[in-house]
């Protein structure tokens, strides 16, 4: 088999039909399987998809009773495919299936994912009104922001994608809601994914299951992927391990200065307690599964790391106070931030030695002439 295409359904009356009869015509030169995996509440739509594999041999369907999941279904999907490479689309049409031809060239010229495109160059998503324009931007910028391995994809909430099976055949799949891509990217095997172009079309019938509960649905399935990933999930453990240690600096230096100790070795005391209290912070939990050789020799790595953590602090801050006069307070606190950045990423690359993770993006027009991002 060489291509399955999944398409999840819920009460989609005729969609599937005409799907079904559009793929038979622009597939026709391969060896392909059409599955409908399906949520209908209607005995009709049942029937329907009884009625559409009975007529042809090439549509398969499951019909669950106690499950409504967009993400699920497309998981469930997966695991019935048996082609090389498996596709998703929509049953309304707005996902154009005379583009996967273009998308299985993809593939044959080795992509491990292939993503038609509503923000790449000839793209265009016209089939959406300004308000779904609006909560698909929040939706796709929240999703780059905040996972790494979404961030060089411009359309990463789509629905309508092709990838080979090893993408998904080891990967623990657990989507919440309808963002099955996401899931995808951040807990795929792949190396090399391609965007191509394509026109979002308008809805031929049915209507949206967006609802204020999909989008909450959405933020939970981000925060969930940002606990799975352990290169999202340091960024965030790291600076509140830094917030920590502001608070540790903060309590220890106030106990020290009740002790009549000097303001400045109170100082210097209180840094280096909330020093040593950061670093077993994060080697216990922000790198804990990036750790190698002795303790003493990441904590050696971890304050030459600091100092010139506070070496930068000092320069930034004296470049925009003195030399560019900004008020003391910002320029402190970019400053800070300037520091923090350069501590997380020399830690996580020299005292840790976290291995970096390269993926290939590109843009392609389909006619053989690609764009690397």
């Amino acid at each position: 088999m060489k291509i399955s295409i999944v398409v999840p359904t819920f009460n989609e009356g005729g969609n599937p039909a005409i799907v079904a009869e559009t793929l038979v015509n622009v597939l026709r030169p391969l060896e392909f399987e059409l599955i409908f995996v399906d949520d209908s509440t209607s005995k009709e739509s049942v029937e329907a998809l009884e009625h559409l594999s009975r007529e042809h041999s090439c549509v398969r369907y499951e019909h669950r009773e106690h499950e409504r999941s967009l993400g699920t279904a497309v998981v469930r999907g997966f695991e019935l495919a048996r082609g090389e490479l498996i596709a998703v689309m929509d049953s309304d049409m707005q996902h154009p299936p005379e583009l996967l031809m273009d998308m299985v060239t993809e593939a044959e010229l080795g992509c491990d994912i292939v993503i038609p495109s509503r923000f790449v160059p000839g793209g265009d998503d016209g089939g959406l009104s300004p308000s779904r324009k609006l909560i698909s931007w929040v939706a796709r910028v929240l999703g780059q922001a905040a996972l790494k391995r979404v961030r060089s994809v411009t359309d990463p909430t789509s629905g309508f994608f092709l990838l080979r099976r090893s993408v998904v055949e080891n990967a623990s799949l657990q989507p919440i809601g309808w963002k099955i891509l996401m899931e995808v990217l951040v807990r795929g095997n792949y190396e090399r994914i391609v965007e191509i172009p394509y026109r979002f079309q308008p809805r031929i019938a049915g209507s949206s299951n967006m609802s204020l509960r999909e989008q909450w649905n959405y933020l939970k399935h981000i925060f969930k992927l940002i606990l799975s990933s352990s290169e999202d999930r340091r960024k965030y453990i790291f600076a509140a391990v830094g917030i920590s240690g502001v608070l540790v600096n903060m309590l220890v230096y106030v106990g020290l200065v009740k002790l009549h100790l000097d303001f400045w070795q109170a100082a210097v005391l209180s840094g280096s307690v909330a020093m040593a209290t950061n670093f077993v912070l994060n080697d216990r939990l922000t790198w804990y599964d990036s750790r190698s050789g002795t303790a003493i020799k990441r904590l050696g790595k971890y304050v030459a790391t600091s100092l010139m953590g506070i070496g930068i602090d000092t320069v930034v801050l004296s470049i925009l106070a003195y030399g560019l006069h900004v008020d003391y307070f910002v320029a402190n606190g970019v400053g800070i931030i300037v520091a923090m950045v350069w501590n997380f990423y020399a830690n996580n690359y020299w005292t840790w030695k976290t291995k970096r993770k390269v993926v290939e993006v590109a843009l392609s027009s389909t006619s053989g002439s690609v764009e690397r991002v």
